[in-house]
């Protein structure tokens, strides 16, 4: 049975405050839980699941702490409008000794601070090979609870480091910064590209003034109709799926 108290601090999860504080982030669903077992280096604090699932999943579980809830229980719990069978506890990777790849290409958001934007980029990401995402400080989380679920469980194998943007590219010698803008070079003109920075800036301001001046190439998506900006989840798709 579950407890009040340990329902209340399952609930408490749902602050980004207390995520960082307990360095925990929660999943739901057989799908992402799934994912979560499949992945490397990720740790699976607690599983709480109704019996059917558990009955479907004893092999994955065997060996990790579970506790059986019923439909009620995982309602209270849930951060989902409908919950669906399985939630889990899954500590934060650490990041802090996050190492860029200079010789791989990464993705630098700025200011990305719609949900579903920032988790559909990080499946987006995932999708073409990206491993290394940099965000600034005001970029949504990416393990709160709608970000998790839209990157479908791209989110255990992204590298993730929120920064001073400004300041972390200054510190990125002989590494060439791309940008999407407006009034860049047309994308088809660009190369398959193997390292460097991707820089994808908010979804109505575009990239921040102090960023700008640091970009070496601006690339622009062609436009041939009459709308006046793309969703910056899908500018990321179409500019890496020519980059890459």
């Amino acid at each position: 049975m579950l407890t009040k108290s340990e329902a209340k601090y399952i609930q408490t999860l749902s602050q980004k405050k207390q995520r960082d504080a307990e360095s925990l982030f929660v999943v739901e669903g057989p799908k992402i839980v799934s994912e979560a077992f499949a992945a490397q280096n990720i740790r699976i604090r607690k599983i709480y699941a109704t019996e059917e699932w558990l009955l479907q999943n004893k092999t994955a579980i065997s060996g990790r702490e579970f506790q059986l809830v019923t439909d009620i229980e995982l309602k209270k719990i849930s951060q989902l409008t409908t919950p669906n069978q399985v939630l889990a506890l899954i500590e934060k990777p650490f990041h802090q000794k996050f190492e860029f790849k200079k010789d791989h290409l990464a993705l630098v958001l700025d200011g990305i601070q719609d949900p579903g934007n920032m988790g559909t980029i990080i499946r987006t990401a995932d999708w073409f090979g990206i491993r290394q995402i940099i965000c600034s400080t005001d970029c949504a989380d990416a393990y709160g609870s709608k970000v998790v679920q839209a990157t479908m469980g791209s989110i255990f194998r992204i590298e993730l480091l929120y920064t001073d943007l400004a300041a972390w590219l200054q510190q990125q010698s002989g590494v060439k910064i791309y940008g999407a803008s407006l009034n860049g070079k047309p994308l088809q003109t660009f190369e398959t590209l193997h390292q460097g920075l991707l820089v994808i800036g908010n979804e109505s301001r575009g990239i921040r003034e102090n960023v700008l001046p640091l970009l070496h190439e601006k690339i622009t998506i062609p436009k041939i109709g009459a709308a006046e900006s793309l969703n910056a989840a899908v500018a990321t798709g179409i500019i890496l799926s020519h980059l890459t």
